[in-house]
């Protein structure tokens, strides 16, 4: 009598389970679509945007008018995102104060924002050492053709040195950022 109370018992839990397993997906599913779609802020195109702000440690960047915040941007840095670009090839985010030197609307990524990496101490750092401070760093959207990954791409570091946003997010800037905008880039 007790082994078949136990295996009913049993038969009861694992049921339950299943049930929860399958309300849990269907939960989890739910979150993955509403972060997916979640409308979020748009920038206020009315406003001269004349400095940008990227906190690489928070991956954000922040882009103001006169001092003030006009919207902060969830980003993906450099496949190797600690500390200051040092050479060509280190996958890392430079630091610094730079200007957005270029707008490339024909790239490889979705769009793009040229900044004006290296200055003349990350040339001598590298130099230093013999070798090339690299350079192409730009701030961008997604490789052509994958754009579809959208917010997700958030979830890694994966550029080779680059600041990367969604499309839609690369499009705001790339029409509101005047050439020569200033871009502070710190830890």
């Amino acid at each position: 009598m007790k082994k078949r109370a136990i295996v009913l018992i049993n038969k009861l839990v694992i049921s339950q389970m299943k049930k929860i397993s399958i309300y849990g997906a269907l939960f989890l599913v739910l979150v993955v679509l509403g972060y997916y779609f979640f409308p979020e802020k748009k920038l206020d195109t009315l406003k001269k945007i004349d400095k940008i702000l990227v906190v690489k440690h928070k991956r954000q960047l922040t882009v103001y008018s006169n001092g003030e915040a006009l919207k902060t941007y969830k980003v993906s840095l450099g496949g190797m995102p600690v500390g200051k670009k040092e050479f060509e090839g280190d996958k890392k985010t430079p630091e610094g104060i730079y200007t957005i030197d270029d707008k490339n609307p024909n790239s490889d990524y979705h769009l793009n924002l040229a900044v004006s990496y290296p200055n003349e101490s990350d040339s001598l750092y590298a130099k230093q050492f013999g070798n090339s401070p690299g350079g192409e760093i730009k701030i961008h959207g997604l490789p052509n053709g994958y754009g579809f990954i959208g917010k997700f791409q958030r979830f890694s570091d994966w550029t080779l040195g680059c600041i990367a946003l969604t499309n839609s997010e690369i499009e705001e800037l790339f029409y509101n950022v005047p050439m020569g905008t200033e871009i502070e880039i710190v830890k």
